[in-house]
């Protein structure tokens, strides 16, 4: 019977039996695929309430997008314009103004909720 995970060991268990679920040809629409839809609900809530997911800070998400790109951290000369203001920006010395996040926003294509995050 499922129940709402409410320990690690539980948690440890959940995971088990959703594996090996999972290792199962399971049919959709049978008790068995209803059992491991629920079950996986379960996990997430654990583990949304006990292993929560920060959001990055601007920095560490300007970072990540350039990197995605395959971008140095000198392409954001290029967008702000100077260089200065780059290495500024990415030592936490200078906060973005709104035009910068704008800016970022537009050329790397960052969520601007990521860009206006605490820092």
């Amino acid at each position: 019977m499922l129940k709402i995970i409410k320990t690690e060991e539980e948690y440890e268990i959940a995971l088990e039996k959703a594996y090996s679920f999972m290792q199962e040809d399971i049919v959709l629409g049978s008790e068995q695929a209803d059992e491991l839809e629920l079950l996986t609900l379960l996990i997430e809530y654990y583990e949304e309430s006990h292993y929560p997911v920060l959001p990055p800070t601007p920095i560490e998400a300007i970072k990540f997008r350039l990197e995605q790109l395959g971008k140095t951290p000198t392409e954001l000369s290029k967008i702000f314009g100077a260089r200065s203001r780059q290495s500024e920006i990415l030592s936490g010395k200078r906060k973005l103004s709104l035009s910068m996040i704008r800016k970022l926003h537009e050329v790397l294509n960052i969520p601007a909720e990521s860009l206006i995050g605490v820092y």
